[in-house]
């Protein structure tokens, strides 16, 4: 078992060095009027939300981990939600402890280290991101709307006003870095439908 479980962290670890993906997806082929967002989910205080409840945002939706070498990404999502909140963007953390058990703490370790790095978007309860029997329904749409799913901690989806996810930036692509940038500002110009 113990080996098992090393071997899959190796794996994930060298899967994730190589997660520089970016995944782009046209809304287009969603089917009209039907978002991929609309599965319940609970926000860390435990309080139920839909993530369509924020339809008319753009949303990056990110796995998140509190003991990740890429934790420190946590400071660029926070410069993201303050560069774009009042435009129409909401950074949303998914806490996980899918790859490496790098998020093992409940949800005040959570929220401590969401402090430590002074990040102040919203959080989710902890979900697995992973295909299977336990996997969040949020995520089970963000896979099948993509066609994407993390290969490691801070995978991010980028969601349109109308609720389609059009694209997935994997691990090594950081916050700031112009392609989701870029991305967004496209993204925030764009009106939501009216359907």
């Amino acid at each position: 078992m113990y080996m098992r479980r090393w071997t899959t962290a190796l794996l994930s670890l060298l899967l994730s060095a190589c997660d520089s993906r970016v995944v782009s997806r046209p809304p287009a082929l969603m089917d009209a009027g039907k978002t991929a967002i609309d599965a319940p989910t609970r926000q860390l205080n435990g309080d139920e939300t839909r993530l369509s409840d924020y339809r008319g945002d753009v949303l990056l939706i990110v796995n998140v981990a509190s003991q990740c070498g890429y934790t420190g990404q946590y400071q660029g999502l926070q410069a993201l939600q303050d560069r774009y909140g009042a435009a129409g963007l909401r950074v949303i953390g998914f806490p996980c402890n899918d790859f490496g058990g790098q998020e093992p703490g409940g949800p005040e370790a959570i929220k401590t280290c969401a402090a430590d790095h002074e990040a102040t978007f919203m959080l989710m309860e902890k979900v697995h991101v992973l295909s299977g029997p336990d996997q969040s329904p949020v995520y089970a749409q963000l896979q099948a709307a993509t066609g994407a799913l993390p290969r490691w901690n801070f995978g991010k989806y980028l969601v349109d006003r109308n609720g389609h996810p059009v694209a997935f930036y994997g691990t090594r692509i950081e916050p700031l870095n112009t392609a989701l940038t870029d991305r967004i500002e496209s993204l925030l110009q764009e009106p939501a439908s009216s359907h």
